[in-house]
Protein backbone atom coordinates (compact mmCIF):
# COMPACT_ATOMS: atom_id res chain seq x y z
CA UNK A 1 0.00 0.00 0.00
CA UNK A 2 1.14 3.77 -0.78
CA UNK A 3 1.72 6.37 2.09
CA UNK A 4 -1.24 8.20 3.13
CA UNK A 5 -1.18 11.43 1.15
CA UNK A 6 -2.89 13.20 3.96
CA UNK A 7 -0.86 11.75 6.68
CA UNK A 8 1.96 14.38 8.23
CA UNK A 9 4.30 14.93 5.79
CA UNK A 10 7.82 13.72 5.87
CA UNK A 11 10.62 16.82 6.17
CA UNK A 12 11.12 17.64 2.42
CA UNK A 13 14.75 18.47 0.93
CA UNK A 14 12.75 20.72 -1.84
CA UNK A 15 11.81 24.12 -0.79
CA UNK A 16 8.31 24.75 -0.98
CA UNK A 17 9.20 27.50 -3.42
CA UNK A 18 9.54 24.41 -5.88
CA UNK A 19 5.70 24.66 -6.29
CA UNK A 20 6.33 28.43 -7.77
CA UNK A 21 7.41 27.28 -10.98
CA UNK A 22 4.48 24.70 -11.79
CA UNK A 23 2.13 27.61 -10.25
CA UNK A 24 3.73 30.42 -12.49
CA UNK A 25 3.28 28.31 -15.82
CA UNK A 26 -0.05 27.10 -15.02
CA UNK A 27 -1.33 31.11 -14.02
CA UNK A 28 0.49 32.09 -17.43
CA UNK A 29 -1.48 28.68 -19.46
CA UNK A 30 -4.67 29.96 -17.84
CA UNK A 31 -4.63 33.77 -18.56
CA UNK A 32 -2.58 33.19 -21.97
CA UNK A 33 -5.51 30.98 -23.30
CA UNK A 34 -8.26 33.72 -21.96
CA UNK A 35 -6.57 36.31 -23.53
CA UNK A 36 -5.91 34.70 -26.78
CA UNK A 37 -9.87 33.56 -26.45
CA UNK A 38 -10.66 37.15 -25.92
CA UNK A 39 -8.45 38.86 -28.51
CA UNK A 40 -8.91 36.07 -31.37
CA UNK A 41 -11.95 37.19 -33.62
CA UNK A 42 -14.11 34.03 -33.20
CA UNK A 43 -14.26 32.40 -36.95
CA UNK A 44 -17.47 30.16 -36.39
CA UNK A 45 -15.81 27.36 -38.20
CA UNK A 46 -15.62 24.79 -36.47
CA UNK A 47 -14.82 20.60 -36.99
CA UNK A 48 -17.25 17.83 -37.25
CA UNK A 49 -17.26 14.20 -36.78
CA UNK A 50 -19.27 11.71 -38.99
CA UNK A 51 -22.13 9.89 -36.75
CA UNK A 52 -22.76 13.80 -34.87
CA UNK A 53 -25.76 16.12 -35.91
CA UNK A 54 -23.09 19.20 -35.42
CA UNK A 55 -20.01 20.52 -33.89
CA UNK A 56 -21.99 21.06 -30.49
CA UNK A 57 -23.04 17.76 -30.36
CA UNK A 58 -19.03 16.37 -31.05
CA UNK A 59 -18.09 18.88 -27.77
CA UNK A 60 -20.92 17.81 -25.11
CA UNK A 61 -20.56 14.54 -25.96
CA UNK A 62 -16.46 14.75 -25.98
CA UNK A 63 -16.95 16.85 -22.79
CA UNK A 64 -19.18 13.72 -21.09
CA UNK A 65 -16.53 11.60 -22.24
CA UNK A 66 -13.87 13.73 -20.43
CA UNK A 67 -15.82 13.73 -17.23
CA UNK A 68 -16.61 10.44 -17.08
CA UNK A 69 -12.91 9.64 -17.59
CA UNK A 70 -12.24 12.46 -14.64
CA UNK A 71 -14.67 10.36 -12.09
CA UNK A 72 -12.68 7.14 -12.95
CA UNK A 73 -9.12 9.28 -12.05
CA UNK A 74 -11.12 9.98 -8.65
CA UNK A 75 -12.19 6.64 -7.78
CA UNK A 76 -8.90 5.07 -8.74
CA UNK A 77 -6.99 7.98 -6.85
CA UNK A 78 -8.90 6.80 -3.98
CA UNK A 79 -8.37 3.37 -4.51
CA UNK A 80 -4.08 3.83 -4.72
CA UNK A 81 -4.33 5.53 -1.31
CA UNK A 82 -6.45 2.66 0.29
CA UNK A 83 -9.66 5.00 0.58
CA UNK A 84 -11.58 2.09 -0.80
CA UNK A 85 -11.99 -0.07 1.70
CA UNK A 86 -8.85 0.12 3.04
CA UNK A 87 -6.77 -1.52 -0.08
CA UNK A 88 -4.74 -0.41 -2.81
CA UNK A 89 -5.64 -2.68 -5.76
CA UNK A 90 -2.21 -3.29 -7.83
CA UNK A 91 -4.38 -2.05 -11.23
CA UNK A 92 -5.38 1.49 -9.71
CA UNK A 93 -2.55 3.30 -10.58
CA UNK A 94 -2.15 1.88 -14.60
CA UNK A 95 -6.17 2.85 -14.14
CA UNK A 96 -5.14 6.42 -12.79
CA UNK A 97 -2.98 7.12 -15.22
CA UNK A 98 -4.94 5.93 -18.46
CA UNK A 99 -7.93 7.56 -17.12
CA UNK A 100 -5.92 10.61 -17.20
CA UNK A 101 -4.42 10.45 -20.41
CA UNK A 102 -7.98 9.64 -22.12
CA UNK A 103 -10.15 12.29 -20.83
CA UNK A 104 -7.35 15.28 -21.18
CA UNK A 105 -7.02 13.94 -24.72
CA UNK A 106 -10.97 13.89 -25.11
CA UNK A 107 -10.62 17.67 -24.40
CA UNK A 108 -8.17 18.92 -26.66
CA UNK A 109 -10.55 19.38 -29.62
CA UNK A 110 -13.12 20.67 -27.24
CA UNK A 111 -10.96 23.32 -26.30
CA UNK A 112 -9.44 23.85 -29.51
CA UNK A 113 -13.23 24.41 -31.04
CA UNK A 114 -14.16 26.66 -28.42
CA UNK A 115 -10.74 28.84 -28.14
CA UNK A 116 -11.07 29.13 -32.58
CA UNK A 117 -14.55 29.02 -33.16
CA UNK A 118 -16.58 30.45 -30.62
CA UNK A 119 -13.60 32.66 -28.77
CA UNK A 120 -13.89 33.79 -24.65
CA UNK A 121 -17.29 34.06 -24.58
CA UNK A 122 -18.93 36.39 -21.39
CA UNK A 123 -22.74 37.16 -23.25
CA UNK A 124 -24.20 35.58 -19.87
CA UNK A 125 -23.34 33.79 -16.51
CA UNK A 126 -22.97 30.52 -17.81
CA UNK A 127 -20.88 31.54 -21.11
CA UNK A 128 -18.29 33.62 -18.67
CA UNK A 129 -18.24 30.66 -15.91
CA UNK A 130 -17.76 28.22 -18.87
CA UNK A 131 -15.22 30.15 -20.76
CA UNK A 132 -13.23 30.72 -17.50
CA UNK A 133 -13.19 27.20 -16.18
CA UNK A 134 -11.92 26.09 -19.32
CA UNK A 135 -8.97 28.35 -19.40
CA UNK A 136 -8.64 27.53 -15.74
CA UNK A 137 -8.94 23.64 -16.26
CA UNK A 138 -5.94 23.55 -18.53
CA UNK A 139 -3.65 25.97 -16.43
CA UNK A 140 -4.31 23.97 -13.04
CA UNK A 141 -3.61 20.67 -15.02
CA UNK A 142 -0.68 22.15 -16.15
CA UNK A 143 0.52 22.76 -12.66
CA UNK A 144 -0.15 19.40 -11.76
CA UNK A 145 1.73 17.98 -14.76
CA UNK A 146 4.63 20.08 -13.83
CA UNK A 147 4.34 18.91 -10.14
CA UNK A 148 4.06 15.31 -10.38
CA UNK A 149 7.76 14.68 -11.03
CA UNK A 150 8.94 17.11 -7.91
CA UNK A 151 10.52 14.85 -5.13
CA UNK A 152 9.27 15.79 -1.78
CA UNK A 153 6.60 17.57 -2.09
CA UNK A 154 4.22 16.90 0.98
CA UNK A 155 1.70 14.39 0.49
CA UNK A 156 -1.66 16.81 0.16
CA UNK A 157 -0.12 18.79 -2.77
CA UNK A 158 -1.13 16.28 -5.78
CA UNK A 159 -4.80 15.02 -3.80
CA UNK A 160 -5.39 19.31 -3.70
CA UNK A 161 -4.41 20.18 -7.01
CA UNK A 162 -6.08 16.85 -8.47
CA UNK A 163 -9.10 17.90 -6.80
CA UNK A 164 -8.89 21.04 -8.40
CA UNK A 165 -8.51 19.73 -11.76
CA UNK A 166 -11.85 17.71 -11.13
CA UNK A 167 -13.47 20.95 -9.95
CA UNK A 168 -12.25 22.56 -13.04
CA UNK A 169 -13.26 20.16 -15.44
CA UNK A 170 -17.04 19.08 -14.00
CA UNK A 171 -17.58 22.64 -13.94
CA UNK A 172 -16.67 22.95 -17.33
CA UNK A 173 -18.67 20.16 -18.16
CA UNK A 174 -22.02 21.48 -16.11
CA UNK A 175 -21.86 25.03 -18.07
CA UNK A 176 -21.75 22.94 -21.32
CA UNK A 177 -22.83 19.52 -21.70
CA UNK A 178 -25.33 19.22 -18.94
CA UNK A 179 -26.51 23.14 -19.98
CA UNK A 180 -26.79 21.49 -23.54
CA UNK A 181 -28.59 17.93 -22.61
CA UNK A 182 -31.37 20.18 -20.65
CA UNK A 183 -31.92 22.55 -23.07
CA UNK A 184 -31.71 20.79 -26.11
CA UNK A 185 -32.11 16.82 -25.37
CA UNK A 186 -29.74 13.99 -25.97
CA UNK A 187 -28.59 13.93 -29.79
CA UNK A 188 -25.86 12.42 -31.24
Amino acid sequence: MLPDPFADPVPSRVPRASLLVPLLVGAGVTVALGVYGRTHPPTGIAVNLAGFSGPQTVKVWLGTGAAFFAVVQVLSALAMWGRLGGFAPSWAGAAHRWSGRVAFLLTVPVAVHCLYALGFADADLRTLLHSALGCFFFGVFTTKMLALPKPGLAGWVLPVVGGVVFTALIGVWLTSSVWYFTTFGVHR
